[in-house]
């Protein structure tokens, strides 16, 4: 969350909450045997720095680059909330929350650009 003091007027500052679009989103393999969930403030860039190996770390090393899943947020506050609580699903309930909206488990990046 970015929190910026601006003048409500000369000599006296606000705090004011600014939204952020922010995204929580699930990547898979191709096999959809491995599932990445995070969250992101640029869900294209941060996908595009998944598929090019740019990321050192877990979706490199199990080529883990295919978008089947993300939820759109107004704050990045949300959306790492969200994150976690994902993280502490079983595999089945998080099975269920992708196949819900991508039954194929499709790579929605191209629906992105």
């Amino acid at each position: 969350m970015i929190k910026l003091y601006m003048p409500s007027r000369v000599g006296i500052a606000e705090n004011i909450e600014i939204m952020k679009q922010s995204y929580l989103y699930i990547l898979s393999n191709q096999n959809n045997t491995v599932l990445y969930i995070g969250c992101t403030t640029n869900l294209i860039k941060r996908i595009y720095e998944h598929k090019s190996k740019l990321v050192d770390g877990f979706t490199k090393k199990y080529n883990v680059h295919k978008l089947v899943y993300y939820e759109v947020y107004n704050f990045l506050e949300y959306a790492f909330l969200r994150e976690k609580r994902l993280k502490k699903w079983n595999r089945n309930w998080k099975n269920e929350l992708i196949t819900k909206s991508n039954p194929e488990w499709k790579d929605l990046y191209s629906t992105l650009l």
